[in-house]
């Protein structure tokens, strides 16, 4: 791989990594009516933190999974700690040293869900059953009081001091209700800061796991999508904009900034994955198909740019979901797309306010009447 192309795969991965500007936007993006919770605080030692995670009272739900005893949210990326942040944080509970507290929600079923504290939760269980990827938890990344141990191998006077260290768990009762699942969303959101930010989809798909989210994830692997879009987002950028593109073609009349809120409201709506989500993904998969075949990549991006103009693109396959949904798609598709991105008025709808009512209905009955024969 030559040097430029190395240089070009960082930048890459870097703009992956970093939140863009409508993503920041609409994190900090308020809600008209939050409404409050109910909570309560308690401390578990830490003996009965592992017996709940063993027997599944208490869940960590994973990143966009589709667990059947999930029914409320749960917000989780997979498991990033390294190991020495892992061996670092039971050092301080054998230490003594005061440790940060977990959220948790509990269920109409009194199952308890993880929504902060993953990391450390994941860790101790991994400790006391002695194994972490695939080898032995050894204590390696302490001081040389702890280094070499395993849970086994602590003296009994350690092991009762593990066992009986304590977390503050802030417990949110959740009655099931769309009012509260947004509270808890937006409860997540305040704690989402520091280190790498979760992304509003990111969110979401742990707050609305199911059918729906699996059947993204089925289109996002359709190979003309792939074709259009490029290798896939770290971030899942790629399926939230299948999410907004559905969404847009079934619910456009009803978008509202913010955006997450309109997404989030279709993502509740729509978790069973009805029949009209399921005929809009066909047609989002016959316009991709069109696409491709008659443009190329070059459609869903702006010139020169690298990835896919996210107004542009969800514009563009709305506009043709629409013609072949009617049976009037024009077979003009190249020049239509070229058309469209030399419109005044569509570049300015795909640029600047994006997220705006009046900019996202124009871009889309831009597209609509220029790829309708």
């Amino acid at each position: 791989m030559e040097a430029e192309q190395i240089d070009d795969l960082h930048e890459d991965h870097a703009l992956e990594r970093t939140l863009t500007d409508e993503e920041l936007d609409d994190l900090v993006a308020v809600d008209e009516t939050p409404v409050s919770v109910t909570y309560t605080t308690q401390d578990f030692d830490v003996a009965g933190l592992v017996t709940r995670l063993q027997r599944e009272s208490m869940l960590v739900p994973q990143f966009g999974g589709t667990d059947e005893r999930i029914s409320t949210a749960g917000f989780q990326r997979g498991f990033v700690w390294t190991k020495a942040q892992m061996d670092r944080f039971i050092e301080s509970l054998l230490l003594g040293y005061p440790v940060p507290g977990i959220f948790l929600i509990k269920q109409t079923d009194n199952r308890m869900l993880v929504l902060d504290g993953q990391q450390r939760l994941v860790t101790l269980r991994r400790f006391h059953d002695g194994v972490h990827a695939g080898k032995e938890f050894v204590l390696t990344n302490v001081g040389d009081d702890f280094k070499g141990l395993s849970y086994k191998t602590l003296n009994e006077s350690l092991r009762f001091k593990l066992d009986d260290s304590f977390l503050q768990a802030t417990i949110v009762v959740a009655d099931g209700s769309a009012g509260v699942d947004s509270a808890i969303y937006q409860i997540f959101e305040r704690l989402n800061s520091g280190g790498t930010q979760l992304t509003p989809h990111e969110i979401r798909v742990a707050l609305y796991a199911g059918p729906l989210i699996g059947f993204l994830e089925s289109l996002n692997k359709d190979e003309n999508w792939r074709g259009l879009y490029g290798q896939k987002s770290a971030r899942i950028r790629d399926q939230e904009l299948i999410m907004r593109i559905l969404a847009l073609h079934l619910k456009a009349d009803s978008y509202t900034k913010p955006l997450k809120g309109f997404l989030n409201t279709f993502a509740a709506e729509n978790r069973q994955t009805p029949q009209n989500v399921a005929t809009s993904g066909k047609l989002f998969q016959s316009a991709c198909k069109v696409l491709l075949s008659e443009v190329g990549p070059s459609a869903l991006r702006r010139p020169g740019g690298k990835t896919p103009n996210v107004a542009q693109s969800e514009a563009i396959l709305v506009g043709m979901m629409r013609a072949i949904e009617t049976g009037r798609l024009s077979d003009k598709t190249k020049e239509r797309v070229e058309q469209l991105k030399n419109n005044a008025e569509f570049v300015a709808a795909t640029t600047r306010f994006t997220a705006d009512k009046d900019s996202t209905q124009l871009r889309l009955s831009l597209a609509t009447e220029a790829f309708t024969a």
